[in-house]
């Protein structure tokens, strides 16, 4: 029997399987967090209100092309591995887009689709790939993909210099920023759940550090470099990591892989693996007891962050919901 039909024959399908038993505790509380902004949802609904679903689904989907059987078989195979082993409710649309960085993405409103970028299959071996969809199919499973669409669209309106998107409203931005990279440990938790392969997840996140192949790196290496970025430093460096990730959407690449190897080394991956997860539609189960408490103690300090610049980001929430509906009530 080959290696790969042992890898399927060993494959668990996570049967039902609800994304709260991958989610990141910080990914909820943050989410939480960022809904208490004033008038939060308002502006995302007066946003995609103008903008509609048609025209982001064309603004991503422009320049791809749509997998199928006929077109990357090979991708389409692989996920629809990762759709069947998460127990996707549908098959939700996959793109390929010519572009050289090593990425993916989730986006959309009703209809979620993800656009994988076409560096990923130069350098992402199979299993590696497969980590990389699952993380996305995560993302949509979790419901992350309204507010990370409306994250992409600030960014790029702030980089062309859209007024709405000044210094004040950029308060709004940074919540959104902030949550987004929380998101992102529950989709590395959901890709790793869809290869089941550890040593692949973490070998992913290293080639999306720093490029490479297994023959020209070192994982041991590059878990050393994680706990000593994540350890070492006095208080002011404690500050330039929060000012360096300030504008990003993403957490470094070494604390996503520490993250990762410490959920597994904690036992929540197994215990999935074993059936100990939470199904659709079931009460939450005593085990996530202790997930909950750490949930609300990240809330609290989240929170605290917030209302240093609660009145400003209220206001510029509600100049970007007048700016979008003309200053009229929403219905």
């Amino acid at each position: 029997m080959s290696g790969e039909s042992e890898r399927e024959r060993d494959r668990r399908i996570l049967t039902e399987i609800s994304p709260i038993s991958w989610e990141h505790p910080a990914d909820r509380a943050t989410l939480a967090a960022m809904r208490r902004v004033p008038v939060f949802d308002e502006v995302l609904r007066a946003i995609f209100g103008v903008l509609g679903e048609k025209p982001i689904r064309l603004a991503f989907q422009a320049n791809a092309v749509r997998v199928s059987k006929g077109q990357f078989p090979k991708v389409h195979s692989l996920y629809r591995s990762v759709l069947e082993t998460l127990d996707a409710p549908e098959e939700y649309e996959l793109f390929i887009s010519q572009t050289p960085m090593v990425n993916a993405g989730a986006y959309g409103l009703d209809r979620p689709f993800i656009v994988l970028n076409s560096g990923s299959l130069s350098l992402l071996d199979e299993r590696e790939l497969t980590f990389l969809l699952g993380h996305e199919l995560g993302h949509i499973l979790s419901g992350h993909v309204l507010y990370r669409t409306m994250m992409v669209i600030l960014i790029r309106l702030a980089q062309q210099g859209f007024p709405l998107v000044g210094l004040g409203a950029r308060a709004v931005l940074l919540a959104i920023l902030e949550w987004g990279r929380k998101s992102e440990l529950s989709a590395d938790r959901a890709g790793l759940l869809a290869v089941q392969e550890p040593e692949a997840a973490l070998h992913a996140m290293l080639k999306l550090a720093g490029g490479g192949d297994r023959e020209e790196t070192n994982l041991n290496e590059f878990l050393i470099q994680a706990d000593e970025y994540r350890e070492g430093g006095d208080v002011a460096d404690s500050v330039f990591k929060v000012l360096n990730l300030m504008l990003s959407t993403h957490p470094f690449h070494l604390l996503r892989a520490a993250e990762m190897r410490d959920w597994v080394e904690g036992g929540g991956y197994d215990r999935i693996l074993r059936g100990e997860y939470h199904h659709r539609g079931d009460e939450e189960p005593p085990y996530y007891d202790d997930l909950a408490a750490a949930a609300r103690a990240y809330a609290e300090g989240t929170r605290s962050i917030l209302e240093q610049f609660g009145e400003q980001v209220g206001e510029a929430a509600r100049k970007m919901r007048d700016a979008f509906t003309g200053g009229a009530p929403f219905p």
